[in-house]
């Protein structure tokens, strides 16, 4: 677990994420980083344009499909 603090950087916030952190998720200054939500908070993964056109594809779709993935999930 990490504790990082949100420092104002001009008319933003940013977190400074520790060596160990960026190591563990493969990525170095100047990658980008994806914050996404699911059921259990917020994921920080490395930058994947395929997951990431395929997130926007389920986003897209999932108001119209709710009822097929609810009882898909049972």
């Amino acid at each position: 677990m990490f504790v990082l603090k949100i420092r104002r950087v001009g008319n933003s916030a940013a977190v400074t994420l520790p060596k160990e952190a960026l190591t563990r998720l493969h990525v170095r200054e100047g990658d980008q980083i994806v914050l996404s939500e699911d059921t259990h908070g917020f994921r920080l993964t490395p930058y994947d344009e395929t997951f990431v056109d395929a997130l926007k594809a389920f986003e897209e779709t999932r108001r119209q499909y709710r009822n097929a993935f609810r009882e898909l999930s049972k």
